[in-house]
């Protein structure tokens, strides 16, 4: 995409043209009808298209490819050029999206002028879609958990397909990435992924962002479904959409169309849509903040996305990966975690999810030492009291229990709190914990500690009387 194309009926003319344009250094194309105009842009988009708006025997006149090239290829500038120039053309051609207007005879000068100025145009167009391409990155995912293994299977199957996926889980638990892992191993890897922020983008002004807007002073402004037209459109938290644009997106899926803000022309779009959403969309639907055909039409492949206490055996291996990245990015220490900093990582609760490991991690590297490994302590609000006496300071209601009880009571939540991190697995636990299996098995028993299946993995919980104190 570094050439230009010339499209005009006169053979003359866009030979001239194009010997003007070799001259100064320009690769050029050219074709002298509608046909052949519309299958060089198809087989290879140019990075200008020089268009003459009178086409002489031929199916499309230069508006009617202007409408098409600006719908399938948007970033495309179009510099019209007509014998039969005046300002209604001029206005019907910039109002369609056309970079520019030039009359026959032309003048070289003003030519060379607007060529240059409509290479630029393309160039920054260019690097702006590679910038978010690059942005969508290899969409690593990080884990070798059993939960975490289910989920990427779930999302093998649906890359090979077109159909919609609605992402469900906490905020912070990698939605956007499951998102990005979809698309870039799918039939649409080549096209664009644009992020919708439902929550983030002004209720007055979604419609707009969305569809793009039309006016005689401004031309076409494409929107975000434009932008997206090939790949895949992503609503992150759907559920923040606004009520009027849920009808709309609502029409959209199902004729695959749209009209710009102030448009009058429908813009054809491809699409694929993923959705997210961190809330009870069957509670929004009964509360009539959400529509329940939007919700049928989105959820047409639901996949929850785990917490990261659902997955606390992938905590070290994704703290690994952030030290690493902040390292390479940030030039922050790369350092290791000690044993019983890990230990502590995989017990703390996570209600922030991999966003606030992440975040956790990136504080450490900032406020600590520049080298050695990165110590329990160190771990913002977790350090240990007294660490050097080899005390533990009780709770309030923990210390006021007779032995017997407060024993118990100890023994049970650090049982829990170990059997979570192992993520139920009962073995891994006894031999952390220094028992053989059956005996802590009975150990569990005794304290009413039961473990269940959730998520593809097992968590254990206190099963007996009232919750343990402390």
């Amino acid at each position: 995409m570094s050439d230009i194309l010339i499209v005009d009926d006169e053979r003359d003319i866009r030979e001239l043209i194009s010997d003007i344009l070799e001259d100064e250094g320009f690769e050029t194309r050219l074709a002298g009808n509608s046909d052949d105009a519309m299958a060089a842009v198809a087989e290879e988009p140019p990075a200008l298209l020089i268009l003459d708006i009178w086409l002489k025997d031929s199916n499309m006149d230069g508006i009617d490819i202007l409408k098409a090239v600006k719908r399938d290829y948007p970033e495309v500038p179009v510099v019209i050029i007509s014998g039969h120039g005046n300002i209604e053309i001029a206005v019907a051609a910039i109002k369609q999206g056309a970079y520019d207007f030039i009359e026959k005879p032309f003048n070289i000068d003003q030519l060379m002028v607007v060529i240059r100025r409509g290479m630029e145009t393309s160039r920054l167009r260019r690097e702006n879609q590679s910038l978010k391409r690059r942005e969508t990155g290899p969409a690593e995912m990080m884990g070798e958990s059993s939960v975490f293994r289910a989920l990427v299977g779930q999302l093998d199957k649906v890359t090979r397909s077109n159909g919609r996926v609605m992402l469900s889980g906490p905020a912070g638990s990698g939605k956007e990435l499951a998102a990005r892992y979809i698309h870039v191993n799918s039939n649409r890897a080549g096209g664009p992924f644009v992020t919708v922020g439902c929550a983030s983008i002004e209720a007055g002004r979604m419609e707009e962002v969305l569809f793009g807007r039309e006016s005689e002073e401004r031309g076409v402004e494409p929107g975000l479904l434009e932008e997206a037209n090939g790949g895949v459109i992503y609503f992150d938290e759907v559920a923040d959409m606004p009520p009027g644009t849920q009808s709309k997106i609502l029409r959209v899926l199902v004729d695959q169309q749209f009209l710009r803000v102030g448009g009058a022309d429908k813009v054809q779009v491809d699409l694929r849509v993923i959705s997210s959403t961190s809330r009870d969309l069957e509670a929004e639907i009964a509360a009539e903040r959400f529509r329940r055909e939007l919700y049928h039409r989105l959820n047409v492949v639901p996949i929850n996305v785990p917490s990261l206490e659902e997955r606390r055996d992938d905590i070290p291996l994704l703290a690994e990966y952030f030290i690493e990245m902040l390292h390479k990015t940030q030039g922050l220490p790369l350092r290791k975690l000690s044993a019983e900093a890990n230990a502590l990582l995989q017990t703390m609760p996570w209600p922030g999810n991999v966003r606030q490991l992440r975040n956790m991690i990136e504080r450490v590297l900032i406020l600590g030492d520049s080298g050695g490994e990165i110590e329990a302590q160190e771990l913002p609000g977790e350090a240990p009291s007294a660490p050097e006496s080899g005390r533990v300071v009780l709770s309030g209601s923990l210390a006021t229990l007779p032995l017997r009880e407060a024993r118990e009571a100890f023994e049970r939540e650090y049982l829990l709190t170990q059997i979570n991190r192992f993520g139920g697995n009962i073995s891994r636990t006894a031999e952390f914990v220094g028992m053989e299996r059956s005996a802590l098995h009975r150990k569990l028993k005794s304290l009413g500690v039961v473990t269940s299946a959730k998520s593809g993995a097992r968590v254990a919980k206190f099963a007996g009387g009232d919750a343990a104190p402390g």
